[in-house]
C-alpha cells in the first residue's frame, strides 16, 4: 500500500506512520518540515504549508490512500483535494467527536448522533468553532470522494508523545504520591483511547478499503477520574488520596476534567469501530508507557500543571 500522510510527525500522525511502516506500507509524508525532522529517516518528505495554501509538492505522484491528520478547516481539506485530484484511492480524514451536538446526547451515543451545523466563515478555532469546522471538513471529503471517503472521529487520545499533556499530567502527579487535588468530582467518566490503537485502526480501515464514519474512542464502560488516578499511582508504585476541590478554582478544561453537562460526551459507543478492528489496549499499559516515556524525556514542563504550592492551597481549603 502506497500511503500519503498529511501531517505525520506529531502524536497521532506519528503513531499512524509507525504502524503503517510495521505493516509494510510505502509511506510519504507531507508537512512544513518544522517538527519531527529526526523521525522516519529515509521516508520521502514533501514540503508544503497548509496555512498558506502551498500544495505544490503534491502536484505529482499517486497513492492508494491519503490520511489527513492535519486538516482543521475546510480550506485545508479543499485545497488538498484539489491538489490530489483522483490520484489517491481512499481519503481518510481524522476528525473529532467534537462534531456532535452537545445537548440531548446520552451515554453510548453512536456515529449517527446529530452533528453540529458546519462552519465555514472562520478559521479561528475555539470551543464554538472547532467541532463545526471539522463537520464542514467531513462533508467536503464525503462529497468529493463518496464511497472512497472514511471518517475517523477521535475521542480523547492518550499515549507516548502526547503533545496535549492530558494523561501525562495525572501520571506525573500520581507518581509524587500523597493527597491529589482533583478539580471536580471523582466519579466523572473519562474515556481514553491509546494513540497506538488509533493508528492500528486507521491502517486496518485502509487495508480493508472500508468507507464510513467511525468512533476511535476508549472502552464502552469508561473509567472514572478517581480510578484513572489510582491506575497512575499503581504504575508508579505510589499511594495517593484523591481529594475533590472546586472545579472553578482552576482554569476551564483542566487536564481530562469536564463539567457534568459534558459527561455523556465521555461515553461514546465504540461498537462500530470494534467490529471493524479497533483494538483496546488496557489503560494500565497506556499509563505505564506514558510514565516511562515522560521519564525518559526528562519530564519537561507541561503546558498546564498545578505547582505544589498551588495544589497545597487548594487542598488546605478542601
Amino acid at each position: 500500500m502506497r500511503l500519503l500522510v498529511l501531517g505525520g510527525t506529531s502524536f497521532v500522525g506519528r503513531a499512524i506512520v509507525d504502524d503503517a511502516l510495521r505493516q509494510g506500507a510505502e509511506v510519504t509524508l507531507f508537512g512544513r518540515g518544522r517538527t519531527g525532522t529526526e523521525l522516519f529517516p529515509g521516508l520521502p518528505r514533501l514540503l508544503g504549508d497548509r496555512d498558506t495554501g502551498d500544495y505544490a509538492a503534491l502536484q505529482d505522484g499517486s497513492w492508494d490512500a491519503v490520511v489527513d491528520v492535519s486538516g482543521y478547516v475546510p480550506r485545508h481539506v479543499g485545497q488538498a483535494m484539489a491538489a490530489l485530484g483522483d490520484r489517491v484511492g481512499r481519503y481518510l480524514f481524522i476528525s473529532s467527536h467534537a462534531v456532535y451536538e452537545r445537548s440531548g446526547v446520552g451515554p453510548g451515543s453512536d456515529e449517527d448522533t446529530p452533528r453540529r451545523p458546519p462552519v465555514r466563515h472562520t478559521e479561528e478555532l475555539d470551543e464554538d468553532t472547532y467541532g463545526p469546522c471539522k463537520v464542514a471538513c467531513e462533508d467536503d471529503v464525503t462529497a468529493r470522494y463518496g464511497s472512497r471517503a472514511t471518517i475517523v472521529r477521535l475521542g480523547k487520545v492518550a499515549g507516548p508523545h502526547d503533545v496535549q499533556d492530558g494523561l501525562t499530567y495525572w501520571v506525573r502527579r500520581a507518581a509524587r504520591g500523597g493527597r491529589v487535588a482533583l478539580p471536580g468530582r471523582p466519579e466523572q467518566p473519562v474515556q481514553l483511547v491509546d494513540s497506538r490503537d488509533v493508528a492500528c485502526f486507521v491502517v486496518r480501515l485502509l487495508q480493508d478499503d472500508r468507507p464510513g464514519a467511525f468512533h476511535a474512542v476508549g472502552p464502552a464502560e469508561p473509567t472514572t477520574m478517581a480510578e484513572l488516578i489510582a491506575v497512575c499511582a499503581q504504575a508508579a508504585g505510589t499511594e495517593v488520596e484523591v481529594v475533590p476541590v472546586p472545579a472553578d478554582a482552576v482554569p476551564a478544561f483542566f487536564p481530562l476534567t469536564r463539567p457534568e453537562p459534558l459527561w455523556p460526551t465521555q461515553q461514546r459507543s465504540a461498537a462500530r469501530a470494534r467490529a471493524a478492528g479497533l483494538p483496546a489496549t488496557p489503560l494500565a499499559v497506556t499509563v505505564a508507557d506514558v510514565l516511562a516515556w515522560d521519564r525518559e524525556r526528562g519530564e519537561p514542563p507541561l503546558s498546564y500543571a498545578l505547582s505544589p504550592a498551588e495544589e497545597a492551597k487548594l487542598l488546605d481549603r478542601a
